[in-house]
């Protein structure tokens, strides 16, 4: 069981939306400290909250991280962007940066924290994925996000010699400004925080953190053609 109370936890993008609740659940099921990171520099005066800056595409930014965070526990790879840039049409550049954040933002954490977690008894790495990583036609957003699910699943593989337990969470859109433009049915951060640490706990490989997600998931086995964004409206 990997429970939160007495922990070192790590939030990337933690500043805000499901990142902030993601350091406020932690609080409250007791972790001792909580590293809560952001692009640019931010306050949080609660004592067992440590701010720090963080640029997921900059291997310096999260080696440095790594040795500021050398007692973190647990970690949540929650930063992350939306562009959802046609693949075909849409800005090659976007296209690159959303991979570069999305994909291999949190292949560089899991790297530079791997043997810190080892160091601390194993742990847990939390990769946020999206209900998007199985549903054709958000660009590439929803390509990253299959990416990164990918990538989760051979980083659990990869970490089990270790102890870490390795969580990929699914999630349907969440009520933050990211997604601030969708009119479809949201959860709350609060909501999905607190999923998402009742899985942790739980010692859940994988977190469907709303109904919508979990009918998706049930549907993988069916007609590739049918697993499309309009699916969701």
């Amino acid at each position: 069981m990997v429970a939160v109370a007495g922990k070192v936890a790590l939030v990337t993008g933690g500043r805000r939306g499901l990142g902030a609740a993601l350091v406020d659940e932690a609080l409250a099921r007791g972790a001792r400290k909580v590293y809560s990171t952001a692009r640019s520099a931010h306050l949080d005066d609660r004592p067992e909250v440590v701010t720090a800056e963080l640029e997921v595409r900059s291997a310096a930014s999260v080696a440095a991280l790594a040795e500021i965070a050398a007692d973190v526990e647990i970690v949540f790879n929650n930063a992350g962007i939306l562009l959802p840039d046609p693949l075909l049409t849409g800005d090659f550049e976007r296209v690159t940066e959303t991979f570069d954040i999305n994909v291999f933002g949190p292949l560089r954490v899991a790297r530079a924290f791997a043997p810190v977690l080892a160091a601390n008894g194993g742990g847990a790495l939390v990769n946020m994925h999206s209900v998007l990583s199985w549903l054709a036609g958000s660009g590439a957003y929803g390509a990253s996000k299959a990416a990164a699910w990918s990538l989760t699943n051979s980083l659990r593989l990869e970490l089990a010699g270790q102890n870490t337990r390795v969580v990929g969470v699914h999630a349907g859109f969440i009520d933050t400004e990211m997604v601030s433009a969708v009119k479809l049915p949201k959860a709350t951060p609060a909501e999905v925080a607190a999923r998402i640490l009742d899985g942790l706990e739980a010692e859940a490989t994988e977190v469907l953190a709303d109904d919508v997600t979990a009918t998706v998931k049930a549907a993988l086995s069916g007609p590739v053609e049918h697993l499309t964004f309009s699916a969701l409206r």
